[in-house]
C-alpha cells in the first residue's frame, strides 16, 4: 500500500484544529497572567489556546500538548480540546493517545465532523481502511463542506484502487475551494495510476505552477516532480 499522505495545508490555519481567536490588546503584559474568575478565565484559556497552537506549528508537541491538558484540567467537558490534543498526539507519533482523545471528544459531542475526520485519518495509519472510510463518510455527513475530508476520502479511494470514486472527491473538493495547486497534486496522482497520463500530466503541471520549491508547501513541489519524473521516465528510455 502506498503511504498515506494527509492533506497538510499551510495556507489553512486551523488544519482541522478548532482553535478559537485571541482577542486583540493594545498592551500585552509583561508578567506571567494568572487564573481569574469571570471574563478574565475566558482570555487566559485563549491565551492558553493560542499558544498551544502556535507550540504546535513550532514543532513544540510536548508543550503544546502540556498547555492543552491544563485546559482539558480548567473544562473537562469541553470536546474540541481533547480533539485538538489528539490531533497533536497524532502528529507527535502518539496514535494511541490520539485515538483515546477522540473517542472522548466523540462521547462529549458525537456531532464534530472535525473529530471524525481526524480519527479517520488515524484508522487509516493503522490499516484499518473500512472504519476510516466509515468516519470519512460520517464527517461528510454532518458537514459537507469540509474539504478537507473529501481529500482525505479521496486518497483512501485511491489507495483502495477505487479511482472514479476518488476523483469525483478531488472534483468536489475544488468546487468547494479548497486550494488547487493541492487537489490538482493529488487528482493528478489518481489520473496517473489510472492510466491516464495526458490528463495526469496536465494536472502536475497546474499544480507546480501554484507551488514553490522554496515555501511550506515545498515537499509538495518535490513529490509532484518525482511523479512527473516517474510518469515520462519510460517514454524517455
Amino acid at each position: 500500500m502506498n503511504n498515506h499522505t494527509f492533506i497538510n495545508l499551510n495556507r489553512q490555519e486551523a488544519r482541522n484544529i478548532q482553535w478559537f481567536p485571541m482577542p486583540r490588546k493594545m498592551h500585552r503584559p509583561n508578567h506571567p497572567f494568572k487564573l481569574l474568575p469571570g471574563k478574565n478565565q475566558q482570555y487566559s484559556d485563549q491565551r492558553l489556546r493560542a499558544s498551544a497552537q502556535r507550540k504546535a506549528k513550532q514543532g513544540d508537541y510536548t508543550n503544546s500538548i502540556a498547555l492543552l491538558t491544563q485546559l482539558i484540567c480548567r473544562h473537562p467537558n469541553r470536546a474540541v480540546d481533547y480533539n485538538n490534543r489528539g490531533l497533536i498526539y497524532f502528529q507527535s507519533g502518539q496514535p494511541e493517545k490520539a485515538l483515546a482523545d477522540y473517542n472522548k471528544a466523540l462521547q462529549l459531542n458525537p456531532q464534530l465532523d472535525s473529530v471524525y475526520n481526524n480519527r479517520a485519518n488515524y484508522y487509516v495509519s493503522v490499516g484499518k481502511l473500512s472504519e476510516a472510510l466509515a468516519d470519512y463518510e460520517q464527517a461528510l455527513d454532518l458537514n459537507p463542506g469540509n474539504f478537507r475530508t473529501w481529500i482525505n476520502q479521496a486518497i483512501t479511494f485511491r489507495e483502495l484502487g477505487l479511482y472514479n470514486l476518488a476523483l469525483e472527491n478531488f472534483d468536489m473538493a475544488l468546487i468547494l475551494g479548497c486550494p488547487e495547486e493541492h487537489i490538482y497534486a493529488e487528482r493528478g496522482r489518481t489520473y496517473h495510476l489510472r492510466g491516464d497520463w495526458n490528463c495526469a500530466i496536465c494536472d502536475y503541471q497546474k499544480a507546480l505552477q501554484g507551488l514553490s520549491p522554496f515555501d511550506s508547501a515545498s515537499s509538495l513541489y518535490t513529490k509532484v516532480e518525482a511523479w512527473i519524473n516517474q510518469l515520462l521516465k519510460p517514454l524517455s528510455a
